[in-house]
């Protein structure tokens, strides 16, 4: 049976289970069964850093020190996802304008949860350059890692050749190695994915969940069209790979992202999958996924296009036209400073509301059901880092020929 088919077998079944045993078995959940998923996730956190450090070294080598051809991936790159960024904070901003989240809510008794501030623009830039690379990859700091591995890799260009041949032969089987560890821990995804749901079920049963079903609705809604509607489309027209052949590929990352709700973790079986099912080149999936996994937040943007009308729908505010622009913009800025930021999404949500004057308690709203529109917004992220990679690479492969 496809790898897929099991794990949204385990999907369904965990859900069914969580349901049926409610919050008064979660106890049990989590002393036995929680860390069965604690346990799988670790594995795929084992391989973030080597693969991403692998696998970007030996990217940046192919390209044979081509400063301007890295320069051009780079450009296209972050462009692409500022564009669908800002797409899905507007696409957010349709399906909440038709099923209207909020709208006679009882807010009486909320608080605000206290949300750690987003850093500036220019503490990002700070952060990029590690003091220590060892440091930072123990922390699973990508972002450093990354600026860390191009320089390696662009050092390694400035050798001598049986230097740099040994260097390069190294990094690309490490890469190989890191893809072989990751196919045999995705062998026990479906457990993994079972014993990571179950308790997420087990907490936020109907009973929360039903009060806000129409946030969770207008989310859910907003990601598949985003699926369909934009990532289909860029890698169909733009990156000439078959819609129904680039979900196939992607299936099991983002199943992944959608049980864990990390990026990261998703990270690693996201560029094995492009590469080994998509047909994607290794120079061009080694920069563009590991810099999705930090900067593009396209889901993190339609929730906050979505949560941002219903807490002004719960609190009886009107957003004008201004208002929404200067969401959308802020939005995508933001996008950039605070991903890789835990819980980057209340972040992002906090400083859009801020910026449009919002009332800052519509944050304890939406707090609640965080974890599960969460699922949503990491898988929508980690798709749109394929979608985005299908047609760079395209790009690519065109100015070589």
């Amino acid at each position: 049976m496809n790898l897929s088919v099991q794990i949204l077998i385990a999907l369904v079944l965990s859900v069914c289970a969580g349901l049926a045993l409610g919050p008064d078995g979660l106890p049990f959940v989590n002393k036995w069964i929680a860390p069965v998923g604690t346990i799988f996730i670790n594995f795929i956190k084992m391989m973030i850093v080597p693969v991403v450090t692998c696998s970007l070294i030996v990217g940046v080598t192919s390209l044979g020190g081509d400063s301007k051809k890295l320069g051009r991936i780079s450009a296209k790159t972050i462009c692409l996802y500022l564009i669908t960024t800002a797409v899905a904070i507007v696409l957010g901003f349709a399906v909440a304008g038709i099923i209207q989240p909020g709208v006679g809510l009882d807010i009486a008794g909320k608080v605000a949860p206290k949300v750690k501030e987003a850093p500036t623009f220019m503490q990002v830039l700070v952060n990029m350059v590690p003091t220590n690379p060892i440091d930072a990859m123990a922390k699973g700091q990508i972002l450093p890692v990354i600026v860390f591995a191009l320089l390696v890799g662009i050092g390694i260009t400035q050798l001598d050749e049986k230097r740099s041949r040994f260097l390069m032969d190294l990094y690309d089987a490490g890469a190989e190695v890191c893809y072989k560890i990751i196919a045999m821990v995705m062998k026990f995804a479906p457990i993994g994915v079972f014993a990571l749901l179950l308790p997420v079920v087990c907490k936020n049963g109907p009973k929360v969940l039903l009060p806000l079903l129409s946030v969770i609705l207008a989310v859910a809604i907003g990601c598949a069209l985003q699926c369909i509607l934009v990532y289909s489309t860029l890698a169909s027209t733009m990156g000439g790979v078959n819609p129904v052949k680039f979900f196939r590929g992607m299936s099991e990352a983002m199943m992944l992202a959608f049980t864990t709700c990390s990026s990261a973790a998703a990270l690693p079986v996201n560029m094995k999958n492009c590469q080994e099912k998509l047909g994607l080149s290794r120079e061009v999936t080694s920069f563009v996924l590991p810099l999705g996994c930090t900067i593009n937040m396209d889901g993190t943007a339609l929730y906050m296009g979505v949560c941002s009308l219903f807490v002004a729908n719960a609190f009886g505010v009107n957003l004008t036209s201004s208002d929404m622009i200067m969401i959308v913009f802020t939005g995508t800025l933001a996008s950039i400073g605070t991903a890789g930021v835990p819980g980057a999404g209340l972040i992002m949500l906090a400083m859009v509301l801020q910026a449009v004057q919002l009332p800052m308690e519509g944050l304890a709203l939406v707090a609640g059901i965080d974890r599960v529109l969460d699922m949503f917004r990491t898988c929508v992220n980690i798709t749109g880092d394929g979608a985005v990679c299908c047609v760079v690479d395209k790009s690519e492969r065109k100015n070589a020929a």
